[in-house]
């Protein structure tokens, strides 16, 4: 396997494409939680789990929004994309229509590295930090071993179903999965703070914690964690991960402007090799071992 520094050095050349996408679909979520389908064949056929596109809302909106990708399929050229709408630009890219074209640049940045000594996925992911997750869920299928924990104060983009797939050490309150999850025999449960039904009632991160209590030590020295979500959430997987000597890797959310490592408008402290580097989110990242970041030394 490569060491980070070795992957942080690689070139990023030919890999990112400009593309004219012709909007397929577009759904609407309670919040103002849309999730958009859009064809994008060179995009649909490199990305991978953790990498996102960068997106012009409105041709009258030269900012461009990181958006990540949430599922792919290289087959038949799609890409799809859950989005809050915060701000003039979102608001702008949920009233696109089928037929509709939207630019974009992508896929961007360096994604997870499911790592074979340890096999055992967990996955955690918080509001719009959810699409990640499910896009990786998707390339470990099938993957008995893995299991998913999901928050969020919103209403979830998808339609919540009672868990058919046992997943011992989790609370009753927590009955509720993502039905997605379930179909690809992956065990998922529901955290929220906003009291939606069969959601356990605190942090995805207590949750999670709530869960490993119940695991031994040989299970969870072949367990990795996969995060994202808000950058509280995710230091508190970061002490979660350290607490029972877990590997981590966490996908960072972070304002951008070009979203191509041009301008370094995104660059976040991260401990590579003992030495404290100044890493572009965007093409370095978003995921970073999370043992390397939000360190005082950093």
């Amino acid at each position: 396997m490569q060491t980070d520094s070795e992957l942080m050095n690689r070139p990023h050349r030919g890999t990112i494409h400009s593309i004219d996408a012709r909007v397929i679909d577009q759904q609407a979520w309670p919040d103002r939680q849309f999730i958009l389908r859009l064809h994008a064949p060179d995009c649909a056929r490199t990305a991978t789990p953790g990498s996102f596109v960068h997106v012009r809302c409105n041709p009258d909106i030269p900012m461009r929004r990181p958006l990540s990708i949430m599922r792919a399929s290289a087959g038949e050229g799609w890409i799809e994309v859950l989005y809050k709408v915060v701000g003039q630009g979102l608001t702008a890219l949920s009233r696109a229509e089928p037929g509709d074209l939207v630019n974009l640049l992508g896929p961007v940045g360096r994604g997870f590295r499911p790592d074979p000594a340890r096999p055992h996925a967990v996955l955690i992911g918080g509001g719009v930090g959810i699409p990640p997750l499910v896009f990786l869920a998707e390339t470990l299928a099938p993957a008995p071993n893995a299991v998913a924990f999901l928050g969020s104060e919103s209403p979830f983009p998808f339609a919540a179903a009672s868990a058919q797939l046992p997943l011992p050490g989790t609370p009753a309150t927590a009955s509720a999965c993502m039905p997605q999850l379930e179909a690809l025999g992956i065990a998922s449960r529901l955290a929220s703070k906003a009291g939606l039904p069969g959601s356990y009632p605190g942090y995805v991160t207590d949750l999670a914690r709530g869960w490993l209590d119940t695991r031994s030590a040989e299970q969870r020295a072949a367990m990795t964690i996969y995060a994202c979500g808000p950058t509280p959430m995710l230091r508190a997987v970061k002490e979660l991960a350290a607490g029972f000597g877990l590997a981590s890797q966490l996908c960072v959310e972070e304002f951008m402007a070009c979203g191509v490592g041009g301008c370094a408008g995104c660059v976040t402290p991260v401990m590579i090799d003992g030495q404290r580097q100044m890493k572009r989110v965007c093409v370095d990242g978003p995921v970073f071992d999370g043992a390397a970041l939000f360190s005082d030394r950093a």
